[in-house]
């Protein structure tokens, strides 16, 4: 079955542990079954004018918002033992692993894959591979850098890939193209 969830983070500054919205979106049988969304007050609850101007996310939408560690419960249980995708994933990681070590909290274990790869095996001939891009080739309707819209883009990528490569399952998709999963490590840098 084609199962797994698709993460993304909005941040409020360039430093990985300024998380200040977050959304996962939970796959099951090639269907959305669950999605989670929330704001989270970065550290002091301070942003660049810089990612601002990309998400919309001010310090006052997030002043009453709950911390990295109030939302990690919550979080956690999307991403537990499961496959995760994110698109770029590189930076999603590592502002996930960010926050945790600034936060001292433990990771769950679960396996992740990056969407940029599945769509440059899958579509190669597209101008770029960047959600936006990527997204309207998949005539997906959504708001760029809105966390829970790009989460849902991004689970529509393996989806949209896995029908058009015929694979069932996403390991089965991912060998099929040669794209890695890889474990969460959260000391890695």
């Amino acid at each position: 079955m084609l199962d797994f969830a698709a993460i993304d983070f909005e941040t409020a500054t360039s430093r990985r542990d300024s998380a200040c919205s977050v959304a996962v979106v939970e796959i099951a049988g090639g269907k959305l079954v669950d999605s989670y969304y929330t704001l989270i007050r970065p550290p002091r609850n301070y942003y660049n004018w810089f990612n601002v101007q990309i998400h919309g996310i001010t310090s006052k939408d997030t002043e009453e918002a709950p911390d990295f560690a109030d939302i990690w419960p919550a979080l956690s249980s999307h991403l537990a033992g499961r496959i995760v995708v994110a698109h770029n994933a590189r930076f999603d990681m590592s502002v996930l692993r960010a926050c945790l070590r600034s936060a001292q909290l433990a990771a769950p274990s679960f396996f992740y894959a990056d969407t940029v790869a599945i769509s440059r095996k899958v579509w190669p001939d597209l101008e770029n591979h960047k959600l936006d891009t990527v997204g309207h080739f998949l005539h997906i309707d959504f708001h760029h850098h809105q966390a829970l819209d790009d989460a849902k883009t991004c689970a529509a990528i393996p989806i949209c890939a896995a029908r058009e490569i015929g694979e069932p399952d996403f390991r089965g998709l991912a060998r099929h193209i040669g794209i890695r999963i890889l474990p969460f490590r959260p000391t890695q840098h």
